[in-house]
Parts: structure tokens; sequence; C-alpha cells
């Protein structure tokens, strides 16, 4: 599985932030990729780095929009209305529904662990 998905960081709900997670959000209505989470690539300022991406409606947060975020392992920075090329490399897991924020970041937590140890 290899897709690319370039596009402009948007303003979220700071909801992964809140989490430890913070994302770079980008619009994917119309993109022809599975929802589910990601180990990815973004290349920011010429540098390649690890990333987590999901793809999907955000249904433990009720998310309406489709979008795709992306956690950028050991990068702090502005993104905003910055264009972005995310590379989905392989994809970790379905997108599904938590019954809590706490379920949701523990799931993520040991995606980030699955991604960091590929």
């Amino acid at each position: 599985m290899f897709m690319v998905i370039e596009g402009e960081v948007i303003h979220g709900q700071q909801l992964g932030r809140k989490m430890g997670f913070p994302t770079a959000n980008m619009e994917v209505e119309g993109v022809n990729v599975e929802n589910g989470v990601y180990m990815s690539n973004v290349e920011i300022d010429g540098r390649s780095y690890r990333a987590m991406s999901n793809v999907g409606v955000r249904p433990s947060v009720d998310g309406k929009r489709r979008l795709l975020e992306t956690f950028i392992f050991d990068y702090d920075g502005d993104l905003y209305g910055r264009r972005l090329r995310v590379e989905l490399l392989h994809k970790v897991r379905d997108e599904k529904k938590f019954s809590s924020i706490e379920e949701l970041k523990s799931q993520l937590e040991r995606d980030c662990a699955h991604i960091l140890s590929l």
C-alpha cells in the first residue's frame, strides 16, 4: 500500500493535541483511500519524518467531515496553512468508534508503539 495525499493543513478541533497527539489535518473528500490508521511519512522543509495518520470521519468524537489527521513523530511546529505531502505507507488498522476518549488515547499509544517498532 502506498498513496500520496497533498493538501493544506487546516484547523481542527484540537482534540488530538489535548490527548498528547497533535495532528496536522487535511481535507480528503473525494480521495480514494480506505478509512483507517496508517504508518506514514511526511516531508517538512526538506526533512523526512515518520508519522501516524488517520483517514476518516473520527466516529469517537462525533466527527462529520472526512479528514486526514497526521501525528508527526519528533516534530514540534506550526503547520497551519502550509502544504504537506503525506505518504501513506502501510495500513495498521481500520477506523473504529471507541467508547471513551481514554480508550481512544490508549489505542493511539499502542498504534504509535506498533508503528515505531516497524
